[in-house]
């Protein structure tokens, strides 16, 4: 059963305001949340660009995959070609591909894959039982 692509689009944006959100507001947020939220959010965001590039993807596929983008992001921060600190050095290269790799990013990345894959699925089951 297909999901619902504008649910998924208003998923991703919210999720990417609540992201930049937790980096503009750091200071305001509890520490724990401060350090870790961005990069729990902007994997379950790869969550919801798969579902909405392939809306008929199986919830695992989608959790797969976005951990698989996820980790190779994070692992590509151990490459420093000078073209690619450029383009990290901007804010949108920052935002996308991260600036320094840490091992407590692949953890961020598993949670935030795990919520919203049960979100994923939540949704999913719900409109199939609908119908």
């Amino acid at each position: 059963m297909p999901r619902s692509r504008p649910t998924y689009i208003v998923l991703f944006v919210a999720t990417v305001v609540a992201g930049l959100a937790s980096r503009a507001w750091d200071a305001a947020l509890p520490a724990f949340i401060s350090l870790y939220a961005g990069d729990t959010l902007w994997a379950s965001m790869v969550v919801w660009l798969l579902a909405i590039v392939w809306p008929r993807a199986r919830t695992v596929w989608l959790a797969s995959a976005a951990l698989a983008i996820a980790v190779a992001d994070e692992l590509s921060q151990l490459v420093h070609a000078p073209w690619l600190d450029g383009l990290r050095a901007t804010r949108a290269g920052a935002l996308v591909l991260g600036q320094g790799f840490l091992w407590s990013d692949l953890i961020c990345y598993v949670v935030g894959v795990v919520l919203a894959a049960a979100i994923d699925w939540r949704l999913v089951s719900r409109s199939a039982s609908i119908r």
